[in-house]
């Protein structure tokens, strides 16, 4: 590497992105968090899975990790079981906290986002060709 491909010191770590959440980074919980944060007054379990294209065994899991992450006493989601004509009901609604941490996690995502478009509009305006990775984007 010549030292004009070289980084200078200030940027070390620049795109490490060490706020994308590694609870919310995966795209069946993404998936969860999104179609709760559009409904705020909750969705029932079936109607989740049915959104997230989940099967009630992956869709339990992520909602368990969910419900127990940032600690008891600030979980991402609440889960509620009861009853409606006689059948289980189990609702499931984003917390405030939880609320909150998906927006950071997001705000992240949009920095990633921001990156790479200047990234490739550098390239586009340098006349150069396409790195690989961007090619095509």
């Amino acid at each position: 590497m010549s030292d004009a491909d070289k980084e200078p010191d200030g940027d070390a770590g620049r795109f490490a992105y060490d706020g994308l959440d590694p609870v919310l980074h995966s795209k069946a919980r993404i998936g969860i968090l999104t179609a709760l944060a559009t409904h705020p007054d909750g969705l029932s379990f079936s109607d989740l899975a049915r959104l997230c294209s989940l099967t009630d065994g992956n869709l339990s899991k992520h909602l368990e990790m969910l419900a127990r992450e940032d600690d008891a006493k600030h979980p991402l989601v609440k889960i509620t079981k009861t009853f409606q004509d006689r059948r289980p009901l189990t609702t499931v609604v984003i917390t405030t906290s939880g609320r909150k941490r998906f927006r950071e996690y997001l705000a992240q995502l949009e920095r990633v986002l921001r990156d790479a478009a200047q990234e490739a509009d550098a390239t586009d305006t340098a006349g150069g060709t396409a790195r690989p990775g961007l090619a095509g984007a």
